[in-house]
């Protein structure tokens, strides 16, 4: 059964009756641009074909309560007064709802079960997913309507000042305003975006290392904080507006760490904008390239990669039918993603699994996913 289906089910299960809406968000996966969103800079994602699913019932009592299928608990909280809790999934929810009121919506109460089959914790963005999802079902009860950017704001909000974690805005972006069949060329400063076609030669397969990440939230911001403190160095807003040869010609001013995530943010900044234009020509052979040199780039100066992830991208590329491979997503763990030739699929999915099992012992799950469009909500036909 579907996810689509299963939470349509699990709804009239758990509340005796049927929903009349479904939301759904889907997951990313990052082609290119990693690390550089939150340095407002350019990012190349695609929507996934796998999502998180709200099915609900619009109520009017100002109270949220949503079952999550996949944890089997249910939360509860009035909009007109609701507060912190123990960290959770029920946070998002609850942060969510806060960024909506905090920016003038009126959020509707619902009765909903969520679900999905985006995996958790392996760089696929199924936090945002969920942040999309829970925002389009809440907007739809209050009879509010909301523009992608504006809900992708909206969820970076909740995930900066409810949950904490000072992310970009790409995860949010992608899921709330992905194109079906594209990645999406999107400028972090201005959030304009660009539909970018996938080659139909090419397909994007995830390879997933089994490993989940372990880049903390400390973490993640003091990696931040190291790329805030070199732009400031550097005299500019952010690494964004650090040309390739301004940083050459001043890098000496940044000690080791800072000048090295520096200009793996500056450096990315052109690979993401170079690959956009390859994959707009049709020609993957450089758009696998380019992959190939962010993964490099991101295991070497910005260190987020893994031994788990580095064997992934290594036994990928020993595919003749690879056209380039990276981690993707925050790192530590989780996926990598690859560009492969469309009529390959099957050997490299043997090759490549059968060479990371080889060198790790595990066996990966590999997935060759469509990009999909981005969030919305449906009327359930009885």
């Amino acid at each position: 059964m579907s996810v689509e289906r299963r939470v349509i089910q699990a709804f009239r299960d758990h509340w005796g009756q049927a929903p009349s809406l479904l939301a759904r968000a889907p997951g990313r996966v990052n082609l290119i641009g990693e690390h550089t969103d939150y340095n407002l800079g350019f990012v190349l994602p695609l929507a996934i074909d796998r999502a998180i699913y709200i099915a609900f019932r619009p109520c009017t009592d100002g109270r949220v309560r949503l079952y999550s299928l996949d944890f089997t608990d249910q939360m509860e909280f009035s909009l007109q007064d609701f507060s912190k809790g123990d960290p959770g999934w029920a946070e998002y929810v609850k942060g969510c709802a806060w960024a909506m009121i905090q920016k003038g919506f009126s959020p509707g109460g619902l009765d909903g079960v969520m679900a999905g089959d985006v995996p958790v914790g392996a760089g696929l963005s199924s936090s945002a997913a969920v942040e999309m999802a829970v925002i389009s079902a809440l907007a739809a009860s209050g009879g509010v309507e909301i523009d992608p950017v504006t809900m992708a704001r909206l969820g970076q909000t909740a995930e900066n000042q409810w949950i904490g974690l000072n992310c970009g805005i790409m995860d949010q972006m992608i899921s709330a305003g992905g194109s079906e069949g594209h990645g999406l060329l999107i400028d972090c400063r201005s959030l304009e975006s660009k539909p970018i076609p996938l080659p139909p030669s090419a397909r994007v397969m995830i390879l997933d290392t089994g490993t989940r990440r372990g880049l903390r939230d400390s973490e993640y911001n003091e990696r931040r904080q190291r790329c805030e403190n070199a732009a400031r160095i550097l005299g500019v807003e952010s690494l964004r507006d650090v040309s390739p040869d301004m940083f050459e010609a001043r890098q000496n001013e940044l000690d080791d760490i800072p000048r090295r995530r520096a200009r793996h943010v500056i450096s990315e900044n052109q690979r993401t904008l170079q690959a956009a234009d390859a994959l707009q020509a049709g020609d993957s052979v450089t758009a696998g390239q380019l992959m190939n040199a962010s993964h490099q780039s991101l295991r070497d100066d910005y260190e987020v990669s893994s031994p788990a992830l580095d064997a992934m991208q290594t036994c990928a590329l020993d595919q003749p039918s690879v056209f380039g491979a990276r981690m993707t997503g925050a790192g530590f763990g989780g996926c990598a993603v690859a560009l492969v030739e469309a009529n390959k699929v099957e050997s490299v999915i043997k090759g490549t699994s059968d060479c990371y099992t080889k060198k790790t012992g595990r066996t990966p799950d590999i997935l060759v996913c469509q990009a999909s469009a981005g969030a919305n909500v449906i009327p359930i036909k009885e």
